[in-house]
């Protein structure tokens, strides 16, 4: 999966992952080697086909559904769903601010 290598290369050196938590469309051994090569415990419940048993982290999966409703609820915002601030650093502050307007409300 060529998107996977793309995103997994932008990740900052800095930032430690532990865990790795996606939906079934990334459940493939390719993508669970390559998160173990580098450390990853891979979070990502087994598509219904698979032929081998695979357990995952349920209680870290539930986890993913707050943070999509946090998404979710960003988008709602007209400014962050179209982007119209062409500078990365004005609309990532303009996030900041949505998310803590949304966090204290």
């Amino acid at each position: 999966m060529p998107g996977f290598d793309v995103v997994f290369g932008q990740i900052p050196a800095e930032n430690v992952l532990e865990n790795a938590v996606m939906d079934k469309g990334y459940d493939s051994n390719h993508i669970r080697d390559k998160l173990k090569e580098e450390g990853i415990h891979p979070v990502i419940p087994p598509k219904s086909n698979r032929q081998e048993v695979i357990d995952y982290e349920k209680d870290t999966y539930t986890l993913r559904e707050k943070v999509e409703r946090f998404f979710k609820r960003l988008k709602q915002y007209r400014r962050i769903a179209t982007r119209y601030d062409k500078l990365g650093h004005i609309f990532l502050a303009f996030i900041h601010i949505v998310a803590s307007f949304l966090i204290v409300k």
